[in-house]
């Protein structure tokens, strides 16, 4: 399928990123016509895991934070994975980037912990988004309204929980990147 042809998708992550919530968004959106890059801290590749702390494979990045400019993608998309959020929440360069992309006015996809960069880079305070559950006080502190639901819009925020919520969260994004 080409309904996303033209379309330009950055996923943004460092080692530990949770696999699922990295490679299902990417193959999905890819097979749906997107050009999906992969940037990491140093451009290079990153180690994936499952649970937090079992590695699976080596995910191939398309370039480093700094290669990335806002103006040149559609959506950007922050997934999970404890250590992976913990590390890039921390990140200045991830902190301007998802800035900028909320400052433009473009969409922007954060999945279980991945919503730690959004309350760093002060993007949550008067939003509602969900997370995974142990972000919900970070959030509430933050300003944001934490619910528990699958997928949560709001204002071009797009959120879910967890890797079961995958196929929710590609289809919100799916239908943000039609309406560009």
């Amino acid at each position: 399928m080409t309904r996303l042809a033209g379309k330009t998708v950055a996923i943004i992550a460092t080692d530990y990123v949770e696999e699922p919530e990295l490679v299902e968004p990417r193959d999905s959106l890819r097979e749906a016509g997107a050009t999906v890059r992969v940037y990491s801290r140093g451009g290079e590749p990153i180690q994936a895991a499952e649970g937090d702390v079992n590695p699976t494979e080596k995910v191939e990045v398309d370039g480093s934070l700094e290669d990335l400019d806002v103006a040149e993608i559609d959506l950007l998309i922050v997934p999970g994975g404890t250590v992976n959020a913990d590390h890039i929440r921390t990140d200045e360069r991830a902190q301007t980037l998802v800035r900028q992309v909320a400052g433009a006015g473009k969409p922007l996809a954060a999945i279980c912990h991945g919503p730690w960069l959004l309350v760093s880079a002060g993007l949550v305070e008067g939003r509602r988004l969900t997370s995974w559950p142990s972000l919900a006080d970070d959030i509430r502190n933050a300003g944001g309204n934490w619910v528990d639901e699958e997928v949560v819009v709001d204002r071009g925020l797009i959120t879910s929980r967890n890797p079961d919520d995958i196929p929710a969260f590609v289809a919100e994004i799916e239908k943000a990147l039609g309406e560009r």
